[in-house]
């Protein structure tokens, strides 16, 4: 109890200021204290600093009532209360009422408190707590570990916590959690736990899973597609509760964008447990409550995910396995169920559905087979899937119902020329106008009916949502737009007319009753707006996919000298939107590049002249440029196939009441090209790349055309023939005359346009061509211009030229510069040695010079004779010595001759053995 105190002592002195600063920030008034500030304090020095534990836990559940009432509670317990209550969580595990008192605090100040008054920009404190919360990874470990306390509350109420800060602090939890060992298995237990602590545990994962590719690897890894499939087959499948559609969006979260866990999950526990969640009972009608909805949606949205491909190596061929794999357990049939044969089921399901029914078939010939040999329906009703989505395409009262459907197709159709073809033999070659009973027809004939059902009873919204698939059925596919183009149309009554009219003549005189319907809307803004903004562009969008690489369509087309007048005219009609000018002037540039007639009036030379005629070059070539600015605004991907479900817009998705229909169907027509769903849907990727293409193809066509001569055969005037009377060589003078002067016109016309031709394909039609008065110029005025054009090219070459001699001279300058520079260098450097070497010199000089002195000789002098006489001093003493040694011997020889000794006998050869001492000495 005594550190408590030491701790709680350190709290109290530095609340003050804490709370002083923290209220100001939020309230504007640093002097403010409240009495929530009082309180809290107080709560925390009763639990920090209590002698029994029951005056403990009373204040731990007073200070969790205040916290969950009050934001300046919140703050508080943010500046100075977090250590006192994990303090209570690391020491006090036995006390477990005190333990779950302080998890409940700790969730209610990571709680939002909303208020209806205060001011807007008021400070959060959750968002605030929970980055505190989250800085140290100790207190995310600390909260792990109670996971393991047998008490329910505890884990409940710390599952709780953890989930409050994954949602305020995402990033810090993730990378807390990865620090920790075995963190995401102590979660992953969870899911095992009962129901309540199972759910809470669902979130957290849910939440955890969103953006950290580590940690759904780990979760995977961890065994969490066994756990999810056993909790939705636990709750139900598709008729369970909300618990489902957490664990789909656990399960999604797991393989967006991650094929080896989609690996994982495929050869693992398979797809099974998946398609048992889309399984329906035949006549099964009104059983789609709120929540089945939501779990249908989840469930598809999971095989669409699947089946996406993408960029990532490696990750298309992961599309093809889990398409075969989905094949394998008969997806097809209950997408078709849910799709196309339960009309009752929510829109947002039966769009779905479609929509994995196109991405189940893409690019997979096996899946393709299956889709056409499939049959929807009971007894009579029978008939083929492909059949049946078609009428879905024309008789949709929701256009995301008709897109869906249109998708089908679309993956159906694409680079699979075997199907297109399949699809266009079933067109007939005739069909009259008469109204036919649709049913059990072939779906070309379908088709076809669809297509005149337009002047047949005034359908163009049928009639367009016919030529959209029809516009795909053809797409980069010449054999079916020559099998297409032989179709006739009989006439309603021949006796005013043709008994029969190719369909791409129909085709175009639908669109010129749209437009003209379309022109009268918007130019009288009383009358209703009844044609949709989509409806011409998805016709025009027919015409160009048709005439692409086709010149035989573009003979039929210009068959009817009208038609060409028309589409003159259509674009330059403001009336009708950008979208459909920029595709009527690709229409015409159709008509320029693929035009094989040499017909007079419809060859390539009539059409560019009457687009220069009757639109000018400028305006024309405008037409493509505001297109491409509306193709750069476009978003990458679908509208509708792009946006992943979430819990707060799948409540919108269930069912749309008919008032909402129509209100749709209202904000559809001509209000609006920008953001429309058909406008998006019809300029995707592919369309767009295609007209970018054509586009650039009719800027260097219509170059190349007014480059040339119209003609290549020249026509002689009659003014040429020889006169009677006149001389052959006066004849032949005037000739050549002539056809020089004509020669010279000529190459400065042509010299002339292709200038101006380079010159608006450049700018993206900036320029015009020559009117009248200047085809009336002199030819002299021509040639000056060419002549000064010439010379103006040729100034240009020299000045290039120089300014290429002149950087070669520039470089080498710096060149000859730089090694100036360093070779200053290298002699300054040497100079500097130079003048070093000759400051030693003299140094060294100097020292000779002094060690020359004459003290020397003198020193040396004074050193000599002091030696000397040391010299005589010893030479003095040692003569002493021998005279004193002399004495001795000369004694001792006295006192042996008294003895008797032969003094001289003994005498002899001691000299002779010092000597040979000696010599045995320096020898060794």
């Amino acid at each position: 109890m005594d550190s408590r105190s030491l701790n709680l002592r350190g709290f109290a002195g530095s609340a003050g200021n804490i709370m002083q600063g923290i209220g100001g920030f939020v309230f504007g008034n640093e002097n403010a204290t409240s009495s929530e500030d009082s309180y809290v304090e107080r709560y925390l020095d009763r639990i920090n600093n209590g002698a029994r534990a029951e005056d403990r836990r009373a204040a731990m559940t007073e200070l969790q009532s205040l916290v969950a009432e009050s934001r300046q509670a919140q703050i508080s317990v943010g500046a100075i209360g977090f250590p006192v209550l994990l303090h209570v969580l690391r020491e006090d595990r036995e006390d477990v009422e005190l333990i779950r008192g302080a998890l409940e605090t700790l969730v209610s100040s990571l709680t939002p408190i909303e208020t209806s008054n205060g001011p807007k920009n008021e400070v959060q404190p959750a968002p605030m707590n929970s980055d505190l919360l989250s800085r140290e990874s100790e207190n995310i470990s600390l909260l792990l570990s109670l996971l393991s306390e047998d008490d329910f509350y505890v884990r409940y109420y710390t599952l709780q916590l953890l989930t409050a800060l994954i949602t305020n602090s995402p990033k810090r939890l993730q990378e807390a959690i990865l620090s920790i060992p075995r963190g995401i298995t102590v979660l992953m237990d969870m899911l095992m736990d009962r129901e309540v602590i199972r759910n809470e545990a669902l979130l957290l994962l849910t939440y955890l899973t969103r953006e950290a590719e580590e940690i759904k690897k780990i979760v995977a890894f961890e065994g969490a597609f066994e756990k999810i499939f056993s909790i939705i087959k636990e709750e139900g499948g598709s008729d369970g509760g909300v618990v489902v559609q957490d664990c789909l969006e656990l399960l999604k979260n797991l393989i967006r964008n991650n094929a080896s866990n989609q690996i994982l999950l495929r050869e693992t526990i398979g797809y099974d447990p998946l398609v048992s969640i889309l399984k329906l009972r035949r006549g099964s009608a009104y059983n789609f409550t709120q929540q089945k909805t939501v779990n249908l949606l989840y469930a598809l949205e999971t095989v669409e995910l699947l089946l996406i491909s993408g960029c990532e190596p490696g990750k298309d061929n992961s599309r093809q396995a889990n398409q075969t794999a989905f094949a394998q357990k008969k997806i097809l049939d209950h997408l078709l169920l849910l799709g196309v044969e339960s009309p009752w089921a929510p829109v947002a399901v039966r769009c779905m559905a479609l929509r994995c029914i196109g991405d189940v078939v893409l690019g997979n010939p096996n899946n393709l087979n299956l889709l056409i040999s499939r049959q929807v329906g009971e007894g009579p009703q029978v008939e083929s899937a492909l059949n049946a989505i078609f009428r879905i395409v024309l008789r949709a009262s929701l256009v995301q119902e008709f897109l869906a459907a249109d998708y089908v197709f679309k993956c159906f159709c694409e680079k699979n020329p075997e199907g297109q073809t399949l699809l266009a033999s079933t067109v007939p070659t005739t069909l009259s106008l008469a109204p036919v009973e649709s049913a059990n027809l072939p779906f070309g004939s379908l088709l076809l009916q669809a297509l005149v059902s337009f002047e047949s009873n005034g359908d163009s919204e049928t009639c367009c949502r016919a030529a959209s698939v029809l516009s795909l059925i053809l797409k980069d596919n010449l054999h079916c737009k020559e099998k297409v183009l032989k179709i006739e149309i009989d006439a309603l009554a021949p006796s005013l007319g043709p008994t029969k009219e190719p369909l791409l003549h129909q085709i175009v005189k639908y669109s010129a009753l749209i437009s003209s319907k379309i022109s009268k809307e918007n130019q009288n803004p009383t009358l209703p707006k009844d044609s949709a903004v989509y409806l011409l562009p998805l016709l025009l969008r027919l015409l160009v996919t048709w005439l692409a690489d086709c010149p035989s369509a573009v003979a039929c087309l210009l068959g009817p000298p009208t038609h060409l007048t028309y589409f003159l005219e259509l674009v330059s009609n403001e009336n009708i939107g950008v979208y459909a000018q920029g595709l009527t002037a690709v229409v015409l540039g159709e008509c320029v590049i693929y035009n094989k007639t040499n017909e007079n009036g419809k060859d390539q030379f009539a059409i560019a002249d009457a687009i220069s005629q009757k639109v000018g070059l400028t305006s024309y070539f405008l037409r493509f440029d505001e297109l491409a600015k509306r193709f750069r605004s476009l978003p990458s991907a679908s509208y509708l196939h792009s946006k992943p479900l979430k819990r707060t817009s799948t409540a919108s998705m269930i069912e749309e009441p008919q008032e909402e229909i129509e209100s749709e169907a209202n904000t559809l027509r001509g209000e609006s090209e920008n953001g429309n769903p058909v406008i998006l849907e019809i300029f995707d990727e592919e369309f767009v790349s295609l007209v970018r293409k054509l586009e650039t193809g009719i800027r260097e066509g219509v170059m190349d055309i007014f480059s040339h001569t119209k003609s290549k055969v020249a026509v002689l005037p009659a003014e040429l023939e020889q006169k009677n009377g006149e001389a052959d060589g006066d004849y032949v003078k005037r000739l050549r005359e002539f056809v020089e002067r004509q020669c010279n016109e000529m190459q400065d016309l042509l010299a002339r346009n292709a200038t101006l031709a380079e010159e608006l394909v450049r700018a993206g039609g900036s320029a015009t061509l020559p009117d009248s008065s200047n085809k009336q110029s002199t030819g002299r005025e021509r040639v000056q211009s060419e002549s000064l054009r010439q010379d103006f090219q040729e100034a240009t070459r020299r000045i290039e030229a120089l300014k290429a001699q002149n950087s070669k001279l520039e470089a080498d300058a710096a060149n000859f510069k730089s090694l100036a520079l360093k070779l200053e260098s290298d002699l300054k450097s040497l100079s500097d040695a130079y003048n070093s070497l000759e400051q030693a010199n003299v140094q060294l000089e100097a020292e000779v010079k002094s060690l020359r002195n004459p003290d020397l000789e003198r020193i040396i002098e004074e050193a000599r004779e002091e030696a000397q006489k040391e010299t005589e001093g010893e030479l003095n003493d040692l003569l002493v010595c021998l005279g004193q040694e002399q004495s001795k011997v000369e004694r001792l020889s006295a006192r042996l001759a008294e003895l008797g000794e032969d003094v001289d006998k003994l005498l002899e050869g001691i000299g002779d053995d010092a000597a040979l001492q000696d010599e045995d000495e320096d020898d060794e």
